[in-house]
């Protein structure tokens, strides 16, 4: 069985963090599927998902490490070409990846005590953004 569900998000850009958790859990309850694999999947080339847990020092961290590894200020081809100066978004994006795949047991997602769901977008402005989650089981 497959199901599919998505949701949107109002983003600020420039590393701006949503725990995205308990929407993916919603999605995966109306699912019904008890045991398989939940993917989490963001639309988009200058925003990512990964898991981290979601309190405030640690978010920090990762963004300091973040701009450590692709920072904002240096010049990248894209922003040359394109002229939008968001270069730095699609190759922090490309390094944090677009998707997470989360196994299904018992009808619960298998993370830890302190382990978010958490969408980071990187772009150098406000968007909209839309969580494709698709669950795979029975």
């Amino acid at each position: 069985m497959v199901h599919t569900g998505t949701f949107s998000l109002e983003t600020e850009g420039f590393c701006d963090f949503h725990d995205v958790t308990a929407r993916v859990e919603e999605i995966l309850r109306e699912s019904g599927i008890v045991h398989g694999t939940l993917t989490v999947f963001t639309i988009g080339s200058t925003c990512g998902i990964t898991t981290i847990e979601f309190e405030s020092g640690v978010l920090n961290d990762l963004k300091r490490a973040i701009e450590r590894i692709a920072p904002e200020d240096i010049p990248y081809d894209h922003d040359r070409r394109w002229g939008d100066g968001n270069g730095f978004s699609h190759v922090r994006a490309a390094l944090m990846k677009p998707s997470l795949s989360i196994p299904v047991v018992d009808g619960k997602l298998l993370l830890g005590t302190w382990q978010q769901i958490v969408f980071i977008d990187f772009d150098n402005r406000k968007r909209k953004r839309e969580i494709v989650v698709q669950v795979v089981g029975e």
